[in-house]
């Protein structure tokens, strides 16, 4: 499993302005990615939002995690904004090792909790290469 630096955040209000790195990295969800003897985890942190809102979908050897809010999202006029409840879109690209039938998703005290199942037998090895 590897993480895709094409992932992008969506409603950026910012683009374009010095400030836009930053505004961009509020909207975009924090990723933790764990792997297991079975399986790899990855923990989604996105507090406050609606379950159904996130859409998870697999095109190829893509993994896309997007959240949309609803219409009429509540959007008032911030004195300080460190945190952003909006919409976001993470792309990871899975090899060959996940089994991509049985992606599984929970969302849980304000984690997305998504297990990828490694194909038994399937391991990635490990490999040193030498630098000469």
């Amino acid at each position: 499993m590897y993480y895709n630096q094409s992932c992008a955040a969506k409603g950026n209000a910012y683009a374009g302005s010095a400030r836009s790195g930053f505004m961009r990295s509020l909207q975009r969800a924090a990723v933790n990615i764990y792997k297991t003897s079975n399986s790899y985890e990855m923990l989604v942190f996105a507090p406050g939002r609606i379950k159904e809102h996130f859409h998870l979908d697999v095109d190829g050897n893509e993994l896309s995690v997007s959240y949309t809010p609803p219409e009429g999202f509540p959007r008032p006029d911030w004195v300080v904004r460190e945190y952003s409840r909006g919409g976001f879109k993470r792309s990871f690209t899975l090899d060959e090792t996940i089994d991509r039938q049985n992606i599984t998703a929970k969302y849980v005290d304000g984690v997305l909790q998504v297990s990828l199942p490694i194909i038994p037998g399937k391991e990635a090895t490990k490999k040193e290469i030498v630098i000469n």
